[in-house]
């Protein structure tokens, strides 16, 4: 079994990223995508996106991190990706998921599942670029429109020297509306030779027995699942679905509006504590009543005061 913290741009951030793995069980977690255009960055980019770097690619509790690139051109990608394994990333995840119609307009992220070929030449040139023993994973859903190219896309990235393929198990056109379509999963699972890792609507110990009897395989990703519930990887990985009491969430809250307060905006922290609060009350009746609370809330001093 091995559980890994998904990349959610706009979400799960460095901040939250720091928070959710040290609650335990995590293997390893991945960053929001560096989109690569034409170019290699400099390393500010990368520090950027990912601070873990300068922590040894770690987060502060010791998971590894993972940077993910999306983008479409081979050579440009290859040089990113050796960067980023030089600045400390444990391995390298290339993004061929993200459904975003601005992503996607740029010949990013899950249109490449419309062309298996481009998936192939984009995960050859980063896996030759590397030293053998770096992981090149690629992340992938189970198609663009449909699931036509589904197996055909699995086996491409495969047959390019990926070291495992995690897949959202949604089409692009389905986005994030449920339910995941897990049994889809074991379909690619019987195609393939690499570790698949299952991604999409885990959001307790039961979504996860019910996602690998479904699938075939242990190996979840956990991504708005985690943000429900921030011990769910160690819940999963204890097989104890434990109730979360809302004292052992409200410091986290603390901690991480004291984070924000240090490197954001008052606007823009305000809108990324509501942001965590409404998914939180998704589990917690607390996080609701915290939630009628902040939602209009913006005078800094009582916002303070509630965290």
């Amino acid at each position: 079994m091995r559980i890994i913290l998904a990349p959610m741009e706009g979400l799960a951030d460095v901040h939250l990223r720091r928070l959710i793995t040290a609650q335990g069980g995590f293997d390893w977690t991945v960053s929001e995508f560096v989109r690569v255009v034409d170019r290699l960055y400099p390393d500010r980019v990368f520090y950027g996106m990912c601070p873990e770097l300068k922590n040894g690619g770690r987060t502060d509790s010791g998971t590894p991190v993972r940077v993910q690139l999306l983008g479409s051109d081979a050579d440009a990608m290859a040089a990113n990706a050796v960067r980023t394994v030089e600045l400390g990333s444990h391995g390298v995840d290339i993004n061929f998921g993200c459904p975003s119609k601005t992503v996607n307009r740029r010949n990013g992220g899950a249109i490449m599942l419309q062309e298996p070929e481009s998936l192939y030449r984009v995960v050859s040139a980063v896996r030759a670029a590397l030293p053998a023993n770096v992981v090149v994973s690629a992340k992938m859903r189970l198609g663009f429109d449909d699931t036509s190219l589904m197996l055909e896309n699995a086996a491409a990235i495969e047959a390019a020297g990926a070291t495992e393929l995690t897949v959202h198990a949604r089409t692009r056109r389905q986005g994030y509306a449920p339910p995941a379509h897990w049994h889809e999963l074991a379909r690619i699972r019987q195609h393939i030779h690499i570790p698949l890792i299952a991604n999409g609507d885990i959001c307790s110990v039961e979504d996860y027995h019910r996602c690998v009897a479904a699938a075939g395989t242990v190996d979840v990703m956990l991504g708005r699942g985690a943000v429900r519930v921030p011990s769910l990887a160690r819940q999963i990985r204890n097989n104890c679905q434990e109730e979360s009491p809302w004292a052992s969430i409200e410091p986290l809250l603390g901690d991480f509006w004291r984070q924000l307060s240090a490197v954001m905006s008052t606007r823009d922290r305000i809108g990324r504590i509501r942001q965590w609060v409404n998914y939180l009350r998704q589990r917690h009746p607390e996080a609701e009543v915290l939630w009628q609370v902040i939602r209009q809330e913006v005078d800094l001093q009582r916002l303070n005061a509630l965290f």
